[in-house]
């Protein structure tokens, strides 16, 4: 909890953080003669689900609200070559007229849209981001996903039928967890919405459990576990199939809730045959003895969950360990089961009640690299490519909504060269950062407290099942729309309507969303309580997303079916019973009416992972590189424009390359003194800290840094710019069916500076 002293005259209101995937419940106190101060921030104790927590970035909500380098006007760049600020019809005009003239002479895919991973916290990106992408109808989509959590969201939706249908491990109720590539401390839970994760992991020892986390370094996580296992960064899939193989070779498979809904069993037995531990030892870096005794550990435990994250995902074995991470726990019977990984029943979500599964790859490929498209989108690795194309239809333009892929994608000195030689680039952000410097235009979203919230997305992966809806902390400013007016207007636009008024535009947006989701639900075998016009009749004179969370609210399990069950969810009775946020109950298991396969049935053995096993096979007879760099993240940031806020980038330098005292002996390397690291794909120099949290041959970098570029106007970033380690990551290095980036792992030599 932030301590504060209160001042007289003010008054508090609730909302729920929106800076992480922890969605804690805040207490924000305000006064000032308008009332618009913030004048303190503390935790919000009785929110049901973070009672109280909160960490260090809540308190940067009142540095971003009121930080001068935040935009408040457009900027649109001058015949002098220089961003200036503009109307807001006239910013609106330039990038309507020249998008459209460029779609018009090249068509749709020549022009590409990036959505950066604020767009996930963001409750206006999250339903008017994908209006907009729906009138512009191009292939060349891009998001953070691909340089984050694909590989998860592939197997996911191969093995249950939801690219979000994600187990999550049962963390107030498990007896052993096993993490992998994960630190829950410094990231507060990701694709496990979990706030106060130190807290729980306190409560799970407390109740007798244990915690092992497997990590090339010893994180604020491992640290705190029973038992940390140093392990070679990409040995992941590789461990985690030794596992397997001493489930089945010593009889301790157990199906649990799975008995009788998987399909597949046989041929993962095969498969982990050939992956005995003694024959994994050497690429993961443990000796056979102790992987037999982790997995015998594993299945004994009176419930068990197995939860990897970025160092499974991001690296070059990403899909195959994401894959193996959720065969641990359907073989050990902790699959859908109390204390073991679960599945979350949200209030709130899209496509719900949709049939057919997400599963539908490589509809069409990236035309240099031959990525596949997943989920509708191209891999971030294959943008720099596309742009650099011959071809005719090539990206000409770029629409960046929330990102700043010239910090936080693969090939970041490439990519900049890209962006460079665009026609046009928009940007929706609220900063001049490294990315939006080259920005034609720049169209900025009002301040996070401003704008009503609810985690949409983050809701749908909780480790237990609530709902909390913030309105606006702040009425907005007169004059500067609001995010979801800003992606409308040029979803509008992009449709020849831009005379239309909103509101109409707005209507039909929602009015054809529900239509979905009636649709859905008719095929699902269950009556439609009310048809799309009469569904928006009944959600009255709300504008927004909060129309739409009302929607969602009303058909979801715990909703009024739009008076169909009275005393259900609405957003009325939700914003009016519950200012804090409801607590809906535990996790329940939810096999078989969860899954969306062909089937019916959990498919243990997807074709496109099990194809990539040859791949890993041969890689355990490879000697592995002399270093590898993997990242690291820290609990006071998550995003690039963080490092803008004072209270998130105070305190000693953060941006350093931590070395391994053998390594820096060896390679003539001081603490405090500089390194060059070096790749296939550039080079930086950076601070070094010798460390032994880190395993020898491993050296990390943060990423999110590289602020001092000509053109970014973030002062507070300036001064605390570090290196950008996106310059040495490497495009061409990536997880192979999915095409995600491989950031842990990338081959690198390393020589003072």
């Amino acid at each position: 909890m932030i301590a504060y002293a209160p001042r007289v005259s003010t008054t508090r209101t609730y909302r729920t953080c929106p800076l992480c995937e922890a969605t804690c419940g805040l207490a924000i106190d305000l006064g000032g003669d308008d009332g618009r101060e913030v004048r303190g921030v503390r935790g919000d104790e009785a929110d049901p689900f973070s009672r109280g927590y909160l960490c260090p970035k809540a308190y940067g909500l009142k540095a971003l609200h009121e930080d001068p380098d935040r935009l408040r006007m457009p900027l649109v760049r001058g015949t002098d070559g220089e961003l200036h600020e503009a109307s807001w019809d006239d910013a609106f005009a330039v990038t309507l007229e020249r998008l459209g003239a460029i779609k018009a002479k090249h068509g749709a895919d020549a022009i590409a849209v990036y959505l950066g991973n604020p767009s996930a916290h963001s409750l206006d990106a999250m339903i008017y981001g994908q209006v907009f992408l729906r009138t512009l109808g191009s292939k060349q989509r891009y998001s953070a996903s691909s340089a984050d959590q694909l590989p998860k969201m592939v197997t996911a939706a191969l093995m249950f039928g939801g690219a979000l249908t994600i187990p999550v491990p049962d963390l107030d109720r498990t007896q052993h967890l096993l993490v992998l590539g994960a630190n829950p401390l410094a990231s507060n839970g990701s694709l496990t919405t979990a706030p106060d994760v130190s807290g729980r992991l306190d409560q799970l020892r407390a109740r007798g459990g244990t915690i092992v986390v497997v990590d090339p370094r010893r994180t604020e996580s491992a640290e705190r576990a029973d038992e940390h296992v140093a392990i070679r960064p990409g040995g992941d899939a590789a461990f985690l199939l030794a596992i397997v193989h001493v489930l089945f070779a010593e009889g301790l498979v157990r199906l649990g809730a799975c008995e009788g809904r998987v399909r597949g069993l046989d041929e993962v037995k095969a498969i982990a045959a050939r992956f005995a531990p003694e024959r994994v030892a050497a690429r993961t870096g443990i000796d056979a003895a102790i992987i037999r005794r982790l997995a015998r550990a594993h299945a004994a435990a009176p419930a068990a969950a197995c939860y990897g994250r970025i160092g499974t995902t991001c690296q070059e074995f990403g899909t195959l360990a994401s894959w193996a991470v959720d065969l641990v726990n359907v073989l050990t019977g902790n699959l859908d089961r109390a204390g073991g990984a679960m599945f979350t029943t949200p209030a709130a979500m899209t496509g719900r009640n949709r049939k057919r599964s997400d599963a539908r790859f490589g509809r069409f490929v990236s035309k240099v690299k031959g990525l596949p498209e997943m989920f509708g989108e191209l891999p971030v690795a294959a943008l720099a490519d596309e742009i650099e194309s011959s071809d005719e239809a090539r990206p000409r333009a770029i629409v960046t909504i929330a990102g700043n892929p010239l910090v936080s994608a693969p090939g970041a000195g490439r990519m900049a060269r890209a962006f460079a030689a665009l026609e046009f680039r928009v940007a929706v952000d609220p900063y001049v950062n490294a990315t939006t410097r080259l920005a034609d235009v720049i169209l900025p979203p009002p301040s996070p407290l401003e704008r009503s919230h609810y985690d949409v997305a983050l809701y749908q992966l909780a480790v237990r099942n609530v709902a909390r809806y913030s309105a606006p902390t702040f009425a907005p400013t007169p004059g500067r729309p609001a995010e979801w007016e800003i992606l409308l207007t040029l979803a509008k636009g992009m449709m020849g309507m831009a005379a239309a008024p909103l509101a109409m535009a707005d209507d039909f947006a929602v009015r054809e969303l529900v239509a979905r989701e009636l649709a859905d639900l008719t095929e699902a075998g269950t009556p439609a309580p009310v048809d799309a016009a009469g569904a928006l009749a009944a959600l009255g004179a709300r504008r927004g997303p909060a129309r739409v969370v009302d929607a969602l609210l009303r058909l979801g399990p715990y909703g009024d079916g739009f008076g169909a069950r009275p005393g259900g969810l609405t957003l009325d009775v939700l914003e009016r019973d519950h200012p804090h946020g409801i607590d809906l109950g535990a996790l329940e298991p939810r096999l078989p009416g969860l899954l969306r396969t062909g089937d019916g049935l959990v498919d243990l053995a997807p074709a496109l992972v099990v194809d990539d096993l040859p791949r890993l096979e041969a890689a355990l007879d490879v000697a592995p590189p002399d270093l590898v760099l993997v990242g690291r993240r820290d609990l006071r940031s998550n995003t690039s424009w963080m490092h803008n806020l004072t209270p998130l980038i105070k305190g000693p330098d953060r941006c350093t390359l931590r070395v391994h005292p053998t390594d820096a002996a060896r390679l003539g390397l001081a603490d405090g003194g500089s390194a060059r690291v070096t790749s296939r794909a550039g080079e930086v120099v950076a601070p070094v800290e010798v460390s032994d949290e880190l395993r020898p041959g491993v050296v990390s970098l943060p990423h999110g840094f590289g602020h001092d570029l000509p053109g970014v106007r973030m002062g507070v970033a300036r001064a605390h710019a570090g290196v950008n380690v996106n310059l040495v990551s490497d495009e061409a290095f990536v997880d192979v069916p999915s095409g995600n980036a491989a950031f842990n792992g990338v081959p690198v030599t390393i020589v003072p500076s």
